[in-house]
């Protein structure tokens, strides 16, 4: 991935887009836990492609912003299609391209068709800014071919300091749509809880075939540790968050910021939602 310099003459959107490059690609931040967090967030998802799918594979990047994964995963072989409903960054992610094969698809995902089906669709840090997540789910599964896969990031709605509402107990969801989309933490509409990805899946056309946890809220800064982040070496910070992931199931599903899971998708979806 090709490093660029801020240009004044920029879009608004790109100028927006390139401080969260300073942080998350380039690691120019005193904001070690988003830093910390980040990093973790794309070992799991990129573990989590690996894991399932070949170099050379189809993957759709859905609300990818900046393309930091769709560069990435690029890079590593796969054939990959870049999304967000900002289609002026696509030039943005145009100027980091260094190799690999990217195609760029602007626009809702809603409303995108493609000629065949991909074999991974990717929503990272997605769902949770969806008034809809039971649909923009099915969505997303209805453009896998079978067998394929969906792979998700969101915030773990069962961490113990969680104060968002769960989805299933929303009754009237489209009273958030003016909120939907809106970027960062504030845009966050519903979390989702573990016990409920297994109904949306279902409802989707999916299975739940991995479910992880991850992101220690000492490395993330959660916990008033930003300063001491800033003392310790990364080794140790990485060691304290790979040994949280080793905890029991019971203590990750409450004592964890986020979880991920890849969904496989095996047979037609027969109901429009999950609740």
């Amino acid at each position: 991935m090709l490093r660029i310099l801020f240009d004044e003459a920029w879009p608004q959107s790109w100028k927006y887009s390139y401080p969260y490059d300073l942080l998350e690609v380039y690691g120019e931040t005193s904001h070690r836990g988003y830093a910390y967090a980040y990093r973790v967030r794309r070992r799991v998802t990129l573990d989590l492609i690996t894991e399932a799918l070949p170099q050379g594979a189809r993957i759709l990047d859905v609300a990818a912003a900046q393309g930091n994964f769709s560069l990435t995963l690029a890079e590593m072989g796969y054939d990959v299609t870049w999304n967000d409903l900002r289609g002026d960054l696509a030039g943005y992610v145009q100027l980091k391209r260094e190799r690999g094969s990217v195609a760029y698809a602007p626009g809702n995902v809603f409303d995108l068709r493609f000629p065949r089906p991909f074999d991974a669709v990717l929503i990272t840090e997605i769902i949770e800014h969806v008034a809809h997540p039971d649909l923009f789910l099915r969505a997303v599964g209805n453009l896998v071919k079978e067998g394929g896969y969906v792979v998700m990031t969101t915030p773990n709605g069962s961490y113990f300091r969680n104060t968002l509402p769960r989805f299933s107990e929303c009754q009237h969801p489209e009273e958030c749509e003016a909120r939907q989309f809106r970027p960062n933490a504030d845009g966050h509409i519903f979390l989702l809880h573990p016990d409920e990805l297994a109904l949306l899946a279902h409802a989707s056309g999916l299975d739940v075939e991995r479910l992880l946890f991850f992101t220690n809220p000492l490395t993330h800064g959660h916990l008033g540790s930003e300063r001491l982040l800033r003392r310790l070496p990364p080794t140790v910070v990485d060691a304290l968050e790979r040994g949280t992931e080793r905890l029991p199931r019971c203590l990750q599903r409450v004592g964890l910021l986020h979880m991920a899971a890849r969904f496989k998708r095996g047979r037609v979806a027969s109901t429009p939602s999950a609740r």
